[in-house]
């Protein structure tokens, strides 16, 4: 079988050039032009029937423009980062590496097992659900604007 390239929609009637607006409904036509296949777009106002030596025709409605995807998050490059920063003294990348673990405890990647204090300090005992490494997560009591301001750090980082 023959895989054949089909470009998605140019949202602008080929007929008269207009921009075809969300939610509008409009036809399309598979055409060839030499060796390649062409698709071509007609709002419902321009649309009488398919040319002749079509391929193929449908209808459609205009998509809602979507927000760029978010880039996929690597949970491997994550962990192993998260076992760098363990036993740093740095403040901010404690702060950093509580966050990357909160944000892992969501993805289902690390298990909270215990928590204790020690030198005033609340530690998360933490456990990867997929490799059994263990991590020690301390807290570093963030406020809601340092949490807020952390996460968006991460999220940076992450590319989102």
């Amino acid at each position: 079988m023959t895989d054949y390239q089909i470009g998605s929609s140019t949202r602008h009637c080929s007929q008269t050039g207009r921009e075809l607006k969300v939610g509008e409904r409009y036809c399309s036509v598979l055409l060839q032009d030499g060796g390649s296949l062409v698709r071509k777009d007609f709002g419902l106002d321009a649309w009488v029937r398919p040319p002749d030596g079509a391929i193929g025709f449908w209808q459609s409605r205009v998509p809602a423009v979507t927000a760029p995807r978010r880039p996929p998050v690597d949970d491997e490059m994550l962990l192993e980062c998260l076992g760098r920063l363990e036993g740093t003294s740095d403040a901010a990348a404690k702060r950093f590496r509580y966050v990357l673990a909160l944000f892992l405890m969501r993805r289902r990647r690390l298990r909270l097992e215990d928590t204790r204090h020690e030198g005033g300090e609340e530690v998360w005992l933490m456990r990867c659900t997929r490799g059994n490494t263990r991590f020690q997560v301390i807290d570093p009591a963030l406020s809601d604007d340092e949490l807020e301001s952390v996460q968006e750090e991460v999220f940076r980082v992450l590319g989102w």
